[in-house]
């Protein structure tokens, strides 16, 4: 695969990177339903087979199990030094700093008193946001741990608040952690455009992640160009709307529970769907599938440097890469 720049931090990544949220498996809820391990294991080396460079995660994915799956594939041996790895910070499913107030509400999800549980376990709840200095600190070097790596390239701090965006104290632990090697490069992960100004102004962060896609594509208003001119890396996120793009589904079709899709509302389902059938006739037009149409969006972008695309299966794997 060709490869890009990424902003300022000066790392060569693929146009297109492998997104790591599905791996981790919906144990607990919040990914995109069933996945097998050893198939997950293969959909990354594949993905590396075939040039792609940057992998994208974050500790909350399945609570530590994306990260697990990448470090069993990238994390060891010399295919490490080949490969980006990016993670993000900042969902507590530690019990840690837990808030007094939620004890009840997770001793009854836990089936359990949160104090029969070791210090610094982690939880099949995610209780809270966290980016308090010390943990995420705590947080990096357990991240390490199951990246079976010694330094993580790209840090990122997994939605907070436009405040904490915004202010330059923020990053100090980052800055931190780069200068102890821990990290190379760090950035955010936001939801809205305006986050994403924030980034920009701050001036801190080397790269944000934002949703950018042929729906949603309020970001093309003033946080991109933004970005563009402030040599900030921006890497796309949720190109297919959580697959409702892919042409796949339908206004009826449902999902098991513990994919976020099984939470969502009818009418944005059909919404969503309608838009992806539309994709689906207007990609069959031009030979190539939705998933690749709706990526050949978000990369015609000279603000993108990357989009990252969740893939669990080698064959998904194979389509999306077969793009560039």
């Amino acid at each position: 695969m060709k490869r890009r720049v990424l902003g300022r931090t000066g790392l060569a990544v693929s146009p297109i990177g492998f997104g790591a949220w599905a791996i981790g498996g919906n144990g607990f809820g919040n990914s995109y339903g069933a996945t097998d391990d050893v198939e997950s294991r293969r959909a990354v080396r594949r993905a590396h087979e075939l040039g792609c460079n940057l992998f994208d995660t974050a500790d909350v994915y399945g609570h530590g199990h994306s990260e697990e799956i990448l470090g069993q594939v990238l994390g060891e041996g010399a295919i490490r030094h080949d490969v980006i790895i990016a993670t993000k910070v900042g969902g507590n499913f530690y019990n840690r700093d837990v808030n007094p107030l939620l004890l009840p509400r997770l001793a009854e999800a836990l089936g359990r008193p949160v104090a029969d549980i070791a210090p610094d376990a982690p939880l099949s709840v995610t209780h809270d946001a966290n980016f308090s200095p010390d943990y995420i600190r705590f947080a990096v070097e357990r991240s390490l741990g199951r990246l079976r790596t010694d330094y993580i390239d790209l840090l990122q701090l997994h939605n907070p608040a436009l405040g904490l965006t915004a202010n330059p104290e923020t990053y100090q632990v980052l800055e931190d952690l780069k200068q102890q090697g821990k990290i190379r490069f760090y950035g955010v992960s936001v939801h809205t455009p305006e986050e994403g100004l924030a980034a920009v102004e701050v001036t801190r962060p080397d790269t944000v992640q934002i949703v950018y896609n042929v729906v949603r594509r309020e970001a093309e208003d003033r946080f991109l160009p933004a970005a563009r001119a402030a040599n900030m890396g921006v890497i796309a996120r949720e190109p297919l709307a959580n697959g409702l793009l892919a042409g796949r589904y339908g206004p009826d079709s449902t999902w098991e529970k513990g994919d976020i899709r099984a939470r969502m509302p009818r009418p944005y389902v059909a919404q969503m769907t309608a838009l992806g059938e539309r994709v689906r006739e207007l990609a069959d037009q031009a030979g190539v599938t939705s998933a690749q149409l709706a990526l050949r969006f978000v990369l015609d972008n000279e603000a993108v440097t990357v989009v990252i695309v969740g893939m669990k299966t080698v064959a998904q794997v194979e389509e999306n890469l077969s793009l560039e």
